[in-house]
């Protein structure tokens, strides 16, 4: 078997209200730094037989967290094109409050399977599916069946290869979270994949507040007045129900 270990990217400081897509020099804000340091503490235990990431910024500086708490047992950070962001297009660079206003919003939040993004050399979702679960194969042929390998990516990228190893329609992807930082992991055998762990941020319970009691929670456990802004428990720039594209700032 191979066990792959899907990373998103750890927070930026537009993660969760601008499309950021392929922009360049996008890198991780303090909060993403810290993100990044603690889930490399957790898995620098795991051997690794490879560290894969997307070209950008944000994945670069995840990945080589992750290789530089290992000890200098890391294997080399290695780029894939193929794990890069999706070419959002016109869409790249715009806040989500507004993108949330287009037609094309609604088309995204129900049937991404029929969604090109406009613009010249956008993708359409089917595409980046197919480019990623194709270099997942790729790379789980290259590295051999007992192999554990990290892939650094972003979220819509990720929810479409759990999409595939689940067997859910691209349609059903919107369903699947994948949170700044988290760890998803799938085991590829020759039969079938099969998802082990899936956006597992290393909360506790204690994350699982109702939305309208998430800034009283955390006031209380912060023994002071609620933080909803900067803990991240505002409300998105969206309707309540749908998917952020691009992954949005976590729960």
């Amino acid at each position: 078997m191979t066990l792959v270990l899907l990373v998103r990217h750890g927070l930026t400081a537009g993660t969760g209200t601008v499309l950021t897509g392929r922009t360049p020099g996008i890198p991780l804000d303090d909060r993403g730094r810290a993100q990044a340091g603690a889930l490399a503490a957790r898995l620098a235990d795991v051997p690794l037989d490879a560290i894969i990431t997307s070209p950008l910024d944000r994945c670069r500086e995840t990945a080589e967290a992750i290789a530089a708490a290992r000890d200098g047992s890391a294997p080399e950070v290695q780029e894939d094109e193929q794990f890069a962001e999706v070419k959002y297009g016109d869409w790249t660079g715009q806040p989500l409050k507004r993108l949330a206003k287009e037609p094309l919003w609604r088309v995204v939040q129900a049937h991404p399977s029929a969604v090109r993004f406009p613009g010249k050399d956008a993708e359409s979702m089917p595409e980046v599916q197919h480019r990623a679960v194709n270099a997942v194969r790729e790379w789980n042929a290259r590295l051999g069946k007992d192999a554990v390998y990290v892939i650094c990516s972003h979220g819509d990228v990720i929810k479409a290869v759990i999409a595939d190893s689940l067997g859910l329609h691209l349609d059903l992807s919107q369903r699947i979270q994948v949170d700044p930082c988290s760890l998803s992991v799938i085991r590829y055998t020759p039969l079938r994949p099969f998802l082990v762990r899936m956006n597992d941020t290393g909360r506790t319970a204690a994350g699982l507040a109702r939305p309208h009691d998430a800034g009283a929670a955390k006031a209380a456990a912060n023994g002071g007045a609620p933080r909803a802004a900067a803990e991240g428990a505002s409300r998105p720039p969206f309707g309540e129900g749908d998917a952020a594209i691009g992954g949005g700032a976590g729960g």
